[in-house]
């Protein structure tokens, strides 16, 4: 698939807001929780995977918290992104053909509407997602947010270039990855490094956002073309919660892809 070069560049900068905050095992919690921390005066918001509820210790049967995409979760989603006047995004567990295994779903509502059901599932470092939860299919999934053409990634996927490049060849200019990336030895460098390698060789915008610690890394960031630090939630502190907003700004993007024109000079 070749790069789409005939899509005009995103007509105004977007605010971004990065929503680093731990899920409950209690859906109802998180939903109640949803208008407390979209933040008003963002174009678009970004909250961590599995927010409609966290993945509980590992290997626990999560077939029972999975919801219809237009369930109470989602419909919480888009009534909070309605009275806030932006586009939200929340990751979510979503019934799928196999009542026993789950799609791990985003669900973006607001200003636009899109589903996002995670293709690249855990198995590795121990863990084995797919043993409870089914992959999406294989599909770059794009959606216009305020003029803006918007990637949708989940956690795990960020260790697989080839969809980022998918993503990218779709038309996207901002990449937004929620998540739940497991704390460990060195899991924070990779995380940094490859939402970092994800910007710079794409030349697109990355809004990465994850639940905080101790389970997880946090390390909400925002990365500009060139791989600069735009924005991120308390980097010293893997277990700080907070909102952290951002500017994309399409000229950033225009000097960046014109100075560096990897996407038109590849070969392969």
């Amino acid at each position: 698939m070749s790069r789409r070069t005939d899509l005009p560049p995103p007509p105004a900068p977007l605010r971004i807001a990065l929503v680093q905050s731990a899920s409950a095992l209690d859906p109802a919690m998180n939903r109640a929780a949803l208008a407390d921390l979209v933040p008003a005066g963002a174009d678009l918001a970004v909250l961590p995977e599995a927010f409609a509820r966290d993945f509980g210790p590992p290997g626990s049967d999560i077939s029972g918290y999975a919801e219809p995409i237009d369930g109470p979760f989602a419909t919480e989603l888009a009534r909070v992104a309605a009275e806030r006047g932006a586009t939200v995004v929340a990751g979510m567990f979503e019934v799928g053909p196999d009542p026993a295994r789950p799609y791990n779903t985003l669900a973006l509502r607001g200003g636009a509407s899109a589903s996002y059901r995670k293709v690249h599932l855990y198995d590795s470092f121990g863990y084995r997602e797919s043993d409870r939860l089914s992959p999406g299919p294989v599909e770059p999934c794009v959606v216009e947010v305020a003029g803006w053409r918007v990637g949708l990634m989940t956690c795990y996927d960020l260790r697989f270039p080839e969809l980022a490049r998918a993503l990218v060849d779709a038309g996207a200019d901002l990449l937004v990855l929620p998540a739940a990336w497991v704390a460990g030895p060195g899991k924070v460098h990779h995380w940094r490094t490859l939402v970092t390698a994800r910007a710079i060789e794409n030349t697109v915008y990355v809004a990465a956002v994850g639940q905080p610690g101790p389970r997880y890394c946090g390390n909400s960031i925002l990365v500009d073309p060139a791989g600069e630090v735009v924005a991120e939630v308390d980097a010293g502190d893997a277990a700080a919660t907070g909102v952290t907003i951002g500017v994309a700004d399409p000229a950033v993007l225009a000097r960046v892809r014109d100075a560096n024109p990897s996407l038109r000079n590849r070969r392969l």
